[in-house]
């Protein structure tokens, strides 16, 4: 099946070689999704500053049997970094409607809660002690927050279990919203204002 392709261009001039570009991205779509039934393209400088230069924005409605997805991305200063960032989103997207149709789910990874068992802080890491007793080493670079420097042997947390070249370790740690301590805390109040 052809693919029915619509190109506008607005506020640009016409450039043959611009719109055999965006001709040739639309139509490799077609190998990542066949079914595509219509790509409508809009290419656009949506204000003129005088300041700076062009930003082009980049606007794609695919149709496939049972929707429209669409596909905008931050306008950028050239335009086929604008085109190339666009079909890479559409890409994605596509592959990602194309699992989901055929039932294929992506696993993501259980969110596991522990406390903090140790921490370096001159050396930047610490060790993460999971409910089932084993510790995992962790990075600052791991923490989801960035705050390091607030957490303290004994706190709650939640990670990621990943495989490094070291072995399992802690990734996307956070302290989370919920402590341990707050409901402990919270009943003597209750009493101690009751009376």
């Amino acid at each position: 099946m052809k693919l029915q392709l619509q190109i506008t261009t607005r506020d640009i001039p016409h450039s043959e070689a611009l719109e055999n570009h965006i001709r040739q991205k639309a139509e490799k779509l077609e190998t990542f999704y066949p079914q595509i039934m219509g790509c409508r393209i809009v290419v656009e400088v949506p204000h003129k500053h005088k300041h700076q230069g062009n930003l082009f924005n980049v606007r794609l409605d695919i149709t496939v049997p049972g929707k429209e997805l669409v596909v905008t991305r931050e306008p950028n200063e050239d335009v086929y970094v604008a085109l190339r960032d666009a079909f890479d989103a559409a890409k994605r997207q596509l592959e990602d409607y194309g699992r989901r149709q055929r039932g294929e789910v992506k696993a993501h990874a259980p969110v596991l809660h522990g406390k903090v068992v140790r921490l370096m802080p001159e050396e930047g890491y610490g060790f993460v002690e999971t409910s089932g007793g084993q510790e995992l080493y962790f990075h600052r670079e791991n923490l989801a927050n960035n705050n390091f420097e607030q957490l303290k042997e004994g706190s709650e947390v939640q990670f990621l279990e990943d495989i490094g070249s070291e072995g399992f370790q802690a990734k996307r740690v956070s302290t989370g919203k919920r402590q341990v301590e707050e409901p402990e805390e919270a009943e003597p109040r209750l009493t101690g204002s009751a009376d």
